[in-house]
């Protein structure tokens, strides 16, 4: 077409070309059909049709090997190769890749599949479709040829861009030759020497080391010798025995392919584990451990046994994992108890107590509670040493959650008979939200306050429940918890005995403090009980007149002028005493502190001491107030540290002494024996069943009080027996 195109071009130039001869120099226009142009565009056109058509790109191959990374290990007579080859097919469809020539191909995959493979000639061709990289892998066999001295292989290597390969024949400092290649790096590791070589592709290389060994099947086998140590820890829990054991062994001749120990008689394999472990075979007495690496040097195995034991207190007799084919054996054992236990043992053949610090960190590892005792031992015989302990068990004790410090009681009697009792108690407490409370029969509890504040009782199918803690409280430090019960019993006659009961409890007590208040119209005497009469101590009551002896002073750490101890305040905590003028100490004082909305109020005890927790940091008031004493109140800006603050009251005017008691004469007979005074807590007691307790008490205004002390109070009541008679 386009040289017909081309001839008709040149038949209208032509023509052109004549009538410009005869004529002016003009292009004219041919018949209908034609095409006319000027000569330039006709020579364009000429030199556009004489040039050929250029075909589609095609690329030179249709697939290329780019890497091969071979990794060469000598089994015997064998030397086996993996090879990792990466290449990619160009071409879409399937291609023609060559792999390896004149090679004992074992196994051929492709991204974890069976890879197709033909055989051309003395060539290993795998059939890969395309186009796209892959990445292939092949496992080829070489005879290892055996001479004297002397020791070698022919290694086949793929045509690729590269070749890489890490050859490693057996023996420590073998000289290792590669013809066909460029040795890089030499190295030695658990008995084999280690060779990184670059290779030459598309020939086989030939690689050849020094050797003192023969062929393999010639040479006798060398005999297995080990050494071991084995850590076992002996845990005795409640209905079993538990034996765990690290087995560490060191080979020194030979390659074994098990390890055999011998169990000690009565247990059951519960687990064994290993990182060269490939399995476990469970014989009669036996446990045979097949290993994934014989040629490597240490093997170390976790053994875990089981058995059952009767419980309670027992004779101990228990083996030791053993390893009979080891030259030497050493190791350590360790026993542990759950629950509280106590072990003797007689003196046993083979094994040596040792401190338990001294034993390996591997075995406290392994151990879960304290270690009772531990022994040492080295195997001199084919018996393992026998580990015999006589184990007596204990029941085991609950933990104390909370304790006070002390208890301050206080019981007024009326002529009915009816007993009313405060107790005040000073905790310290880290969780235990109720103390239980085992009341007299016919007793009630009226009131609770916890640092304080009110709170309420619980009843319980077993007994009363007081609060020790409140919600959003809770203390860092000693505080204080109050509860006010009522007791009817049998009524005064004209005389007769009779017996005052402080109830239980179930948080332990240092030292009770219990101040007893007769009626004025009745005399005790005769006091007999499981409490201490005040009386007899050598130190004074802190509440009490001089007369009157106690053992007890304030809880706590420093001490004032006036040699009270002074509780060390914690954070949050506002702790002080509150003293008369002379510096004596003022029980039954009431302290407010009132630190933004928050008020806390908690009394004397009876050396004048007070202790507030969980106030609130900022501007803070501390008011102290008591019957025949000026109020006293002091400002200060709490910061959220402990502070101390002592608080001085003067005494009042004599119209505020006389609001003390009901009359004069009631003043006169309360104080007619100087030593059987009562103390504020009774006035404070008396003002509250007047005014605040939800009950109808008749409390007598006068009266004597007798002062009793108890130490190391645990879950007992404290009774006082008296014989009394009217006046």
């Amino acid at each position: 077409m386009i040289r017909k195109l081309a001839l008709m071009l040149t038949a209208a130039v032509l023509t052109t070309t004549s009538a410009a001869a005869q004529g002016p120099s003009r292009v004219t226009s041919g018949p209908a059909g034609t095409v006319t142009l000027s000569r330039p565009d006709y020579d364009r056109l000429l030199d556009l049709a004489g040039r050929r058509p250029s075909g589609p790109d095609v690329s030179p191959t249709t697939a290329a090997l780019t890497r091969a990374d071979i990794r060469v290990r000598i089994a015997g007579a064998t030397a086996r190769s993996t090879m990792r080859l990466d290449g990619e097919v160009f071409h879409a469809g399937i291609a023609k890749v060559p792999l390896v020539k004149d090679a004992t191909l074992l196994d051929a995959t492709l991204e974890n599949r069976a890879m197709p493979i033909v055989v051309e000639g003395s060539a290993h061709v795998a059939l890969i479709a395309g186009p796209g990289p892959f990445s292939a892998t092949l496992e080829v066999g070489s005879p290892v040829t055996y001479t004297p001295g002397r020791a070698s292989f022919a290694l086949p290597v793929p045509h690729a861009g590269s070749a890489t390969a890490s050859i490693e024949v057996p023996g420590e400092q073998a000289d290792v030759h590669v013809e066909g290649g460029l040795v890089q790096r030499r190295g030695s590791a658990n008995g084999h020497t280690i060779v990184d070589v670059t290779l030459s592709t598309g020939r086989a290389a030939q690689v050849w080391w020094s050797t003192h060994e023969s062929a393999p099947g010639t040479a006798a086998p060398k005999d297995v010798r080990l050494l071991a140590d084995v850590k076992s820890v002996v845990t005795i829990g409640e209905t079993d025995v538990r034996l765990v054991s690290l087995i560490n062994t060191i080979v020194v001749q030979g390659e074994p392919a098990d390890v055999t120990l011998a169990l000690p008689a009565g247990y059951e394999v519960a687990s064994v584990s290993g990182a060269t472990l490939d399995r476990s075979e469970a014989q009669p007495g036996r446990l045979v451990l097949f290993v994934t690496d014989p040629s490597a040097k240490r093997h170390q195995f976790l053994l875990s046994l089981e058995r059952a034991t009767p419980g309670g207190s027992f004779r101990l007799d228990t083996g030791l994992p053993a390893i009979p084919a080891a030259q030497r054996e050493t190791g350590e054992v360790a026993i542990e108890g759950i629950g509280t236990l106590e072990i003797a043992s007689p003196e046993m053949p083979g094994l040596r107590r040792i401190d338990v610090r001294e034993l390996d960190p591997a075995d406290a590892a392994v151990a879960r509670d304290a270690l009772l005792a531990a022994y040492r031992y080295q195997r001199a015989v084919d018996e393992p040493p026998a580990l015999t302990v006589d184990v007596k068990r204990f029941a085991n004790a609950p933990v104390l959650a909370a304790v006070a410090e002390r208890a301050i009681a206080t019981t007024l009697l009326t002529a009915e008979g009816r007993a009313l009792t405060e107790v005040t108690l000073w905790l310290r407490n880290r969780a235990q939200p109720f103390m239980k409370v085992a009341l007299p029969p016919g007793a009630s509890i009226v009131s609770v306050e916890v640092a304080g504040l009110p709170a309420k009782p619980v009843e319980g199918t077993d007994g009363s429940r007081v609060p020790l803690l409140r919600p959003g409280f809770r203390p860092d430090g000693a505080y204080s918890v109050s509860f006010v019960y009522l007791h009817t019993g049998a009524p005064f006659l004209k005389k007769g005995d009779m017996q005052a009961t402080l109830p239980k409890m179930d948080v332990p007590i240092d030292v009770v403090e219990w101040e007893l208040f007769v009626p004025d119209q009745f005399r005790a005497d005769r006091f007999a009980g499981n409490a201490i009469e005040a009386a007899l101590m050598q130190a004074p009551l802190p509440h009490a007149p001089v007369a009157s002896p106690t053992v007890l002073a304030a809880p706590g750490g420093r001490t004032d002028r006036a040699g009270a101890a002074v509780p060390t305040p914690q954070r949050n905590q506002v702790v002080g005493r509150v003293m008369d003028a002379t510096g004596a100490g003022l029980p039954g004082a009431t302290v407010l502190v009132e630190s933004g909305s928050q008020t806390q109020r908690t009394l004397s005890d009876g050396s004048g001491l007070y202790v507030v927790s969980n106030v609130l940091p900022g501007d803070a008031v501390v008011t102290a107030h008591l019957e025949g004493f000026k109020r006293t109140r002091r400002r200060l800006i709490f910061g959220g540290e402990g502070q101390q603050i002592d608080l001085a009251m003067q005494l009042g005017d004599i119209q505020e002494t006389v609001t003390v008691a009901a009359s004069s004469d009631a003043l006169s007979q309360n104080f007619r024996v100087e030593n059987e005074a009562p103390s504020a807590n009774v006035q404070s007691l008396q003002r509250r069943a007047v005014g605040v307790l939800p009950i109808r008490v008749e409390v007598p205004r006068a009266g004597a009080s007798h002062w009793f002390v108890k130490p190391l109070v645990i879950d007992e009541e404290a009774v006082v027996t008296f014989r009394y008679k009217r006046r």
